[in-house]
């Protein structure tokens, strides 16, 4: 089998059978030509949908639950008026193919569910005020 193997800017051009390997030439390596400009589109650009505008977090309100890690919401199991248990679940956070629990650090009320399903998140965005 020939190889041909570019290394630091040189390319070697190799033949190996059975376990040995016998160099047949060896040249300075190219760099590609550079790409012609692209055409200026004729359309622009769609623009990404903005975010829905979330409510104004009460922080009076009671305890912010906020986001451990940036992700997506993709469930929400509580809702405004919502009776919690500490260590209840909240939402279910999809960061890095995973689901992550983000459950209840109390007991109380949910006062204040500031994210929705299918919301992308950083971290320390709130999430629930509980009160």
């Amino acid at each position: 089998m020939k190889y041909k193997v570019t290394l630091n800017g040189k390319t070697y051009e190799v033949e190996v059978e059975h376990g040995k390997a016998v160099l047949l030439d060896e040249y300075e390596a190219l760099a590609p030509a550079p790409a012609a400009p692209a055409a200026a589109p004729s359309a622009p650009a769609a623009v990404a949908a903005a975010p829905a505008p979330v409510a104004p977090v009460n922080l009076a309100a009671g305890e912010t639950v906020t986001s451990p890690m940036p992700g997506n919401i993709i469930r929400v199991d509580v809702n405004q008026g919502d009776t919690v248990k500490a260590g209840q679940l909240l939402i279910i956070l999809e960061a890095m193919k995973m689901e992550n629990e983000i459950v209840a650090p109390k007991d109380g009320t949910v006062v204040q569910v500031v994210t929705s399903k299918g919301s992308v998140v950083d971290t320390g965005a709130p999430l629930v005020v509980i009160a």
